[in-house]
């Protein structure tokens, strides 16, 4: 019987999933792949998965739909056996501000940032539970919780809402289940932003840098290896969430050469 731990990440097929996913396989962890659209970004990284010698399948699933919520861990539990973590990563972020708010806007933010880590993070714990073996839950936050601006208003509400709920699903399913969190600074490009002036924004922190996927990987291998942490939140984003910013980053670096006349 395999006994390798499995961990679950939520968006795997690009970007920062990706990362994770390969980081954890490199530390010998097996890995359920979850993707919603990006079928063959998924399947090119599960070939480099099992390359790494573990087991890999993929999962597809709208984190949108409680059904499919309720469908994904049972689904990983079938293929693998057991299922040791869970990585909330998948994430949705669309603009809009105090003045473009909307009922609907903030619903599609909620449904997928906070209800669906939510729904997983229960079904760990039962499974958990069931197995008189401790596992754990990572959220991905944002370290803009700790340096509030106004942009992204639904987005910032919905990450809000889930780091309360890192505390209080901590409470509710201790011993069985810790539930932990990390938060990036700017990791990776995102909106209508280039690569220069990307990197511009990445120095935009007291350490003159800010997080990579890599730095946001071992941080969530950390806490998943460390059985007396639960409740609280990693900030790895390069003191970022020290410098007060009234905008978000995307609008307080020059726009860069590449974008002029």
């Amino acid at each position: 019987m395999n006994t390798a731990s499995v961990v679950l990440i939520t968006g795997a097929a690009k970007r920062l999933g990706r990362a994770i996913a390969l980081h954890l396989a490199a530390q010998g962890h097996d890995i359920a792949v979850h993707y919603r659209h990006s079928a063959a970004e998924a399947e090119t990284l599960l070939a480099e998965l099992r390359a790494l010698g573990v087991r890999a399948a993929g999962f597809p699933a709208d984190l949108s739909s409680e059904q499919d919520c309720l469908a994904l861990v049972p689904a990983v539990l079938a293929h693998f056996g057991r299922l040791d973590a869970v990585v909330n990563n998948a994430s949705l972020f669309d603009y809009d501000d105090a003045v473009s708010f909307s009922f609907a806007h903030m619903d599609a933010h909620w449904r997928a940032n906070t209800a669906a880590p939510i729904v997983l993070t229960r079904a760990l714990h039962q499974h958990a539970r069931q197995r008189q073996a401790q596992a754990c839950v990572v959220n991905l936050l944002d370290q803009k919780l700790w340096n509030p601006n106004p942009d992204y208003l639904s987005y910032t509400l919905s990450k809000a809402a889930l780091e309360s709920a890192n505390t209080l699903l901590a409470q509710a399913f201790a011993p069985w289940l810790r539930v932990c969190a990390v938060a990036p600074g700017v990791t990776l490009p995102s909106g209508p932003m280039n690569e220069a002036e990307f990197e511009a924004a990445r120095r935009l922190t007291p350490l003159q840098r800010s997080s990579t996927p890599e730095d946001l990987a071992r941080a969530v291998k950390f806490l998943i290896d460390s059985p007396a942490i639960t409740g609280t939140t990693l900030l790895v984003d390069g003191g970022q969430h020290l410098a007060g910013q009234a905008r978000d980053v995307m609008f307080l670096v020059p726009p860069s050469s590449e974008k002029a006349p």
